[in-house]
C-alpha cells in the first residue's frame, strides 16, 4: 500500500485543528465564553501554558518550552517512524495519523504562541470537563484506535514475531 496518500490524514487533522483555533479566536478572547447548548456545551477560550490538564505550569517558561519541544519532537519521531513504516497496518496507521496531526497542531500552537488554545467546553450536570481542542480530540481517538490495534496485533508495525526455536 502506498504511504504518501496517508500523509493527507495528519495534514487534514492539522488543518482542522489550526482552522478551528483561528475561527474561535476570530470572535472570542481568552476567558470569554459563548454558550452553544445551554447547560451542556460552550465555546470557552483558555490558553493552556502547561501540559495535559494544565500540569507543569509551575515550571519556568524556558524550561517548559524546552521540555515540551523535546517531548514533542521525540513523540513525532517515534510515532512518525511507525506511521511511515512499510508494514504498518492501515488501522494502526489511521490511529497514528490522528495522533501525529493532533500533536503537530498543539506543538505548533505552543511553538508560535507559547500556549495551546483550548475552547471545547462540556458540562454534564454538575460535572464540568476540562476545556480541550480539536487536536486533543484526534490524539485521544487516535490513541484508542492505535491501542485497539496493538491489542489485536501486539507488533506495532505488523511484522511477524520471530519463529520460536
Amino acid at each position: 500500500m502506498r504511504r504518501l496518500p496517508w500523509l493527507l490524514l495528519p495534514a487534514g487533522v492539522l488543518a482542522l485543528d489550526l482552522g478551528s483555533k483561528a475561527w474561535v479566536l476570530s470572535f472570542l478572547r481568552e476567558g470569554e465564553t459563548h454558550r452553544v447548548i445551554d447547560g451542556f456545551f460552550n465555546l470557552s477560550v483558555g490558553f493552556n501554558r502547561g501540559a495535559i490538564f494544565g500540569s507543569l505550569t509551575w515550571l519556568p517558561e524556558g524550561i517548559r518550552f524546552g521540555l515540551f519541544t523535546l517531548a514533542g519532537l521525540a513523540a513525532l519521531v517515534y510515532f512518525g517512524r511507525i506511521f511511515l513504516a512499510r508494514d504498518t497496518r492501515p488501522f494502526d496507521r489511521m490511529g497514528l495519523g490522528m495522533i501525529l496531526g493532533g500533536a503537530l497542531g498543539n506543538g505548533l500552537d505552543r511553538w508560535f504562541h507559547g500556549h495551546v488554545v483550548d475552547f471545547l467546553d462540556f458540562v454534564f450536570g454538575t460535572w464540568h470537563y476540562w476545556t480541550f481542542n480539536v487536536a486533543d480530540s484526534f490524539i485521544l481517538v487516535g490513541a484508542v484506535l492505535y491501542g485497539i490495534g496493538l491489542l489485536r496485533h501486539p507488533s506495532p508495525t505488523g511484522a511477524e514475531a520471530a519463529p520460536k526455536p
